[in-house]
């Protein structure tokens, strides 16, 4: 049996646009990418602090060091620029391999900066 588990999260995330007319996904800098263990493409969960919207979308990379969250397509009538966010990653593993592992909580300031991580 698989079960669900929290691999990684973005931990109050600054969206900093939001573009309705374009494929949907979420842009995030891949440094922040990278800090997470979030891969390209990669499904995940994105709950809105603001407004307590929650929505599952894919990551594509942005720009490297550019602190960008930008969330594109029809998720832009759910999230705002400038709305806090906390994006979860999930991973399916056996029982004994949930025992085993430990979230990368990636905790970030107002401009994306990171301030905590594991």
């Amino acid at each position: 049996m698989l079960i669900k588990v929290l691999k990684s999260k973005l931990h109050r995330a600054r969206v900093t646009e939001a573009k309705l007319h374009y494929p949907g996904s979420i842009e995030i800098d891949e440094n922040l990418m990278w800090a997470a263990g979030i891969t390209p493409y990669e499904a995940v969960t994105v709950a809105d602090l603001n407004n307590g919207n929650r929505l599952q979308t894919y990551v594509v990379p942005g720009e490297p060091g550019s602190g960008r969250i930008v969330i594109l397509g029809a998720a832009a009538r759910l999230v705002r620029a400038q709305d806090t966010v906390i994006i979860f990653s999930f991973a399916y593993c056996t029982p004994d391999e949930a025992g085993e592992l430990m979230p990368k909580i990636v905790v970030l300031d107002e401009n994306n900066r990171i301030v905590e991580k594991p």
